[in-house]
């Protein structure tokens, strides 16, 4: 996968036909293309703006089951879940590790009625807290779930002192806490990132994919696309269309000229804290728990800051989702309930973000009781036409291989193909001959990346996985490779690297989702400054286009934050 977004859309155009097209190159959508490379279906996947860039870079960064989709009789999704969490710890070990999550409870038998009450109806009832008997019985089917292969420990539960000796911090009104384990992801933009790599490394040139590229209509030839960086448009034919457009899919049908109204997401927003009390008294676990409201929220340490989420609010699909002053007030108070002696102000917000969740449509349905589960809805392109047209309707995260399978089970039906493997149990990028152990960490950058010093080897592999190898012999060959002035951590060959081999458009693509700069409060002026500095020969930028991007680069890391827009 090359940097020239020119030579990926011009082989689009060259050869305008697949036997696949998918539009969205969201998590489901990448996860899509690399199963269908690996069935050796010709496949080409679009993206509108940057890779992994849309709904699906606003995660909340956890690999998990949703024990809360249990008050909702979800347990098929749930069981899904916990299966593939347990597949992703290591078939992602690069990036996806265990989390100790701590549930602080405040009562005993609260929420024993009303809970299933609202397994029925799916929608909300008089508030009741969820106490510890009911979270008691949800671990306990939440654990069920993982036997026969279980990848992480079992829950417990502690009193009062035992909890607050562990979390001295936590507010004394607590009567228990209960820990267990799921998983989070650290870098999901690079794990997306990932399966484009593999799908074009199993496909060759029969898996094609372009950044930056949108699907804007349809003809008789098949789908129009519009190169974004050009505005130029062409027409593609497909055997089958993948509309995996997340929150946008109703919208893309749209432009397809095929109207539906299948969606109906929920905004949710998080921030990002540079604040090392909350980071103390998180004891280095995730904070999961009931807010006032009923709302399920988190305080998560994270890359050595602290994010908090997330909220769950109806969302208009023409307006842009940003994180309002009111979603910030709620956070903060939120971190009051669990932490009620650790202030937190908005001087230490060093990021924030806000998604659409790629929900079903869901009537009266309170936002909060939406199945998180997943359909494929079936479409013609058109009047007459006998192009189907395959809508993802939901999904996680979590769950994205799962979807991915469903999704290329159907493709495969479509074209009248047998399905040739499965990607269950098959590593992601630098995942593969990923050391598991700190120990053979150690080993491994000494054998592959030993004439760096162990301090870079090591930040290296943690950043790429095994990829490091490529990254290392990137800098080793960049004669003007240097550390940067305004980010040591990061250097000027091992972003010139990245700007040649990871579909690098704008600058705005390294900060936000290359790297985890703009996630840690880090892309300042003189960052962006020196980073366009270091990348602009790469990419062809001349003087003007340098300042342009810097200025767009900026205005994205901030857009969520009104005080800057």
């Amino acid at each position: 996968m090359g940097t020239d977004i020119r030579r990926a859309i011009d082989d689009l155009r060259a050869r305008p036909r697949a036997d696949v097209l998918i539009i969205g190159g969201g998590i489901n959508g990448v996860a899509t293309f690399r199963d269908l490379a690996l069935q050796g279906v010709d496949v080409a996947l679009v993206e509108r703006a940057d890779f992994v860039s849309g709904a699906s870079a606003a995660s909340s960064h956890m690999i998990h089951g949703g024990i809360r989709y249990l008050e909702n009789g979800e347990f098929r999704l749930v069981h899904e879940a916990v299966v593939e969490r347990n597949d992703l710890l290591t078939t992602a070990a690069h990036y996806v590790r265990p989390l100790r999550t701590t549930v602080p409870i405040f009562s005993t038998f609260s929420g024993l009625f009303t809970a299933p009450l609202r397994m029925l109806l799916h929608r909300k009832t008089a508030h009741s807290e969820r106490g510890a008997l009911l979270i008691k019985v949800g671990l306990v089917i939440y654990d069920s779930f993982s036997r026969g292969g279980g990848r992480v420990p079992r829950h417990s539960f502690h009193g009062r002192r035992r909890s607050l000796a562990a979390l001295p911090e936590l507010n004394p009104g607590v009567k228990y806490t209960a820990t267990y384990w799921d998983a989070s992801i650290r870098d999901p933009e690079r794990l997306g990132l990932d399966l484009v790599r593999d799908g074009i490394a199993l496909g060759g040139d029969h898996a094609r994919a372009a950044n930056y590229t949108s699907a804007v209509g349809a003809d008789r030839d098949g789908v129009v696309l519009r190169d974004e960086t050009t505005g130029e448009e062409f027409s593609f034919a497909a055997s089958v269309v993948v509309n995996a457009s997340g929150p946008w899919t109703d919208l893309t049908n749209d432009a397809l000229g095929r109207p539906t109204q299948y969606m109906g997401g929920t905004k949710g927003s998080h921030i990002v804290l540079d604040h090392p009390e909350l980071l103390r008294a998180t004891g280095g676990r995730e904070m999961f728990f009931e807010h006032s409201d009923g709302r399920i929220v988190l305080i998560y340490p994270l890359n050595g800051r602290v994010l908090v989420g997330t909220t769950d609010l109806e969302h208009d699909m023409a307006e842009p989702a940003v994180c309002t002053e009111e979603e910030v007030d709620y956070f903060f108070d939120l971190i009051g309930h669990v932490f009620p002696a650790i202030a937190v102000d908005r001087e230490q917000i060093v990021h924030r973000y806000s998604g659409v969740r790629p929900l079903p449509g869901h009537g009266d349905v309170a936002a909060g009781f939406v199945s998180r589960d997943y359909r494929i809805e079936s479409a013609p392109l058109a009047a007459g036409s006998r192009t189907p047209v395959l809508s993802l309707v939901g999904g996680k995260w979590t769950t994205f291989r799962a979807v991915a399978a469903n999704l290329t089970d159907r493709v495969l039906e479509n074209l009248g193909r047998s399905r040739r493997g499965t990607t269950k149990g098959l590593p992601i990028g630098g995942a593969v001959g990923f050391p598991r152990t700190e120990p053979a960490r150690s080993q491994w950058t000494h054998e592959h990346l030993g004439d760096l010093d162990t301090e870079r080897g090591t930040r290296l592999l943690h950043r790429y996985g095994t990829h490091a190898v490529a990254v290392a012999a990137a800098i080793r060959a960049d004669a003007d490779d240097r550390p940067l002035a305004s980010l040591p951590r990061y250097s000027t060959g091992e972003l010139r690297h990245l700007a040649a081999s990871e579909a690098v458009v704008h600058l705005e693509d390294i900060l936000l989702r290359r790297t985890s700069i703009a996630f840690r409060g880090e892309a300042t002026e003189a960052v962006a400054e020196e980073i366009a500095d270091a990348i602009a020969e790469v990419l062809g930028w001349d003087a003007a286009t340098r300042r342009a991007e810097i200025d767009r680069a900026l205005a994205a890391t901030r857009a969520a934050d009104p005080a800057t827009v």
